[in-house]
């Protein structure tokens, strides 16, 4: 699409839109359509989006890197996630992605890390389905350090109406913990946020941590106002070197109605059997 845009279609119809134009703070992913044909998320916090505008919708980021921040678009201390280039992009009947290459710059334009990322969606039954984010993250410098924080590395900005403060919804976690005061800060393999998204349908989207993630099962950190990230350093910081890169991986499932625990559970074990791919750059021509 125009403008650094690709736009995933579900037979002729947007499902979701991936954003990584380099005047960005970061790249995201908007909407993610329900099967109702509405967004489960949205930008920004319902009642503060401009303070709030990290929030878009789908999206990687971190608190702490090298002392750097790039979870807030604001501060003296604030970097970019800024896209280089389109490595490789893949249509397909039931998967396609698209992998980029982005770098992490300090407000000096200095990078600290080149992340590799495979942003891809794939279709389930009844209008349902995934979205897959494999990243591949390397040190530029002598040593890089994903300082201890909850922000960060994953998140999802639900719509208004499915935020349980906002529009009733409800939280549940695959320790059978429900809404925030259960749910804040406990690991938990998945996180689903399910609610109203329009009047009479119930859907959410579902917060997957994926085994390979150093510290799994990921610290969750998830509001009643709407929104849940994986935190990938609640615990401990986490220092990378050049020419080791760490490899993560996290799946959203949009789905319809309020599933049962045992089916939001079923859907986990289906993504971790599929082995992830090998995220290298693309083979140059003879």
């Amino acid at each position: 699409q125009p403008d650094h845009q690709a736009s995933f279609q579900r037979d002729g119809v947007e499902i979701a839109h991936y954003h990584f134009s380099p005047a960005l703070n970061r790249p995201f992913v908007f909407p993610l359509i329900g099967p109702s044909g509405r967004s489960v998320t949205r930008m920004g916090h319902p009642r503060d989006p401009e303070s709030h505008s990290h929030h878009n919708s789908a999206w990687l980021a971190h608190n702490d890197v090298n002392g750097v921040s790039f979870w807030a678009d604001r501060g003296t201390n604030a970097g970019r996630i800024v896209h280089q280039r389109i490595e490789l992009i893949e249509d397909g009947d039931v998967l396609a992605f698209i992998q980029t290459i982005n770098a992490w710059t300090d407000k000096n334009g200095k990078t600290l890390l080149q992340e590799r990322r495979r942003t891809s969606v794939k279709l389930l039954g009844d209008k349902e389905w995934m979205l897959v984010i494999d990243l591949q993250l390397e040190a530029r410098q002598p040593e890089v350090t994903l300082g201890k924080t909850p922000f960060g590395l994953a998140a999802v900005r639900m719509s208004k109406t499915i935020g349980v403060h906002d529009g009733g919804g409800t939280i549940r976690n695959s320790e059978g913990a429900v809404n925030e005061k259960e749910v804040f800060w406990k690991p938990a393999r998945w996180v689903d946020y399910s609610g109203l998204n329009a009047p009479n349908v119930f859907e959410g989207a579902t917060l997957m941590d994926h085994p390979r993630n150093p510290g799994h099962p990921a610290i969750f950190h998830v509001r009643d106002d709407g929104w849940m990230g994986a935190s990938l350093t609640h615990a401990a910081p986490l220092t990378l070197k050049p020419g080791a890169p760490l490899e993560l991986r996290y799946g959203v499932v949009i789905h319809a109605g309020r599933p049962p625990v045992e089916m939001l559970q079923k859907q986990w074990d289906e993504f971790v059997k599929e082995t992830p791919p090998r995220l290298e750059p693309r083979a140059k021509k003879p």
